[in-house]
């Protein structure tokens, strides 16, 4: 029987053609980003969360993320919508960096589902919200 999730959020996301910024380097940098997230408060040390960033505009800056220690989860209602934010620490190429996630799952089946915010402090920051399909973020426990 598993635990019931009082705040948590499922991912499953792609968002094309996001112009990102990695810290120390001028202007952004094209490219493709890919979400996947299960997490919930009351497991958090189960809970799972990554991000895949293609470089597709000069292929140098690809990258993968996995978080390996989440912290806190909290989960906020905003009009009908909840928007879920994800803290802790992940690896870059073998390097621990603080992560802040935020995802907003949108109720209204016509509007996309957006991820607000994913900043990996010190190395990288999405730079604006990143629109993604309809459905692929699933807020649980928003009352």
């Amino acid at each position: 029987m598993g635990v019931a999730c009082t705040c948590g959020v499922e991912v499953n996301a792609f968002s094309a053609d996001n112009n990102v910024k990695f810290t120390g380097q001028n202007g952004t940098t094209k490219g493709d980003l890919t979400y996947l997230a299960d997490v919930c408060v009351n497991s958090l040390e189960t809970s799972t969360l990554s991000l895949q960033f293609v470089d597709t505009e000069t292929g140098a800056n690809s990258f993968t993320f996995t978080a390996n220690a989440i912290t806190s989860v909290t989960c906020k209602k905003e009009g009908q919508n909840c928007v879920v934010t994800v803290d802790g620490t992940g690896l870059v190429n073998g390097v621990q960096f603080p992560f802040e996630a935020v995802f907003r799952d949108e109720v209204a089946t016509a509007a996309k589902d957006n991820v607000q915010s994913f900043v990996i402090t010190g190395f990288f920051d999405q730079n604006g919200a990143a629109p993604v399909p309809q459905g692929s973020i699933v807020a649980v426990g928003c009352n």
